[in-house]
C-alpha cells in the first residue's frame, strides 16, 4: 500500500508543508490576501527569517511556508514559537 509521506501543519501565521526528501528545498508563498506587494514580501522575508534562524534544526527535506494575514500582525518570538511547534509535529526537526 502506497502512503505519502508529506505531512501538513496549520497555525494560526502561516501553513507548513514538509515532505522528507535527501535534499533542502524550500519555497515562501504570500497571496494577494496577506495585502500589496510591499506587506507580501515582508511575510516572505519573516517566513525566509525564520526558517534561516533554525536551519541547523532542520531535517532534510521538502517545505513550503505559505503565509496567513495574521503573520505581520504578531511579534517575531510568537511566530518563531508557532514555527517551532509545527517543525515539531511534522517531525521536521532532527
Amino acid at each position: 500500500m502506497y502512503r505519502h509521506s508529506s505531512k501538513t501543519w496549520h497555525t494560526p501565521y502561516f501553513v507548513l508543508f514538509y515532505k522528507k526528501n535527501l535534499e533542502y528545498k524550500v519555497g515562501f508563498v504570500a497571496s494577494k490576501k496577506i495585502g500589496n506587494a510591499v506587506r507580501r514580501n515582508r511575510a516572505k522575508r519573516l517566513l525566509r527569517a525564520h526558517f534561516i534562524e533554525n536551519i541547523d534544526l532542520l531535517a532534510e527535506g521538502s517545505y513550503v511556508l505559505v503565509a496567513k494575514p495574521a503573520l505581520l500582525n504578531e511579534s517575531f518570538s510568537e511566530i518563531r514559537k508557532s514555527y517551532l511547534h509545527a517543525l515539531k509535529k511534522c517531525s521536521a526537526l532532527t
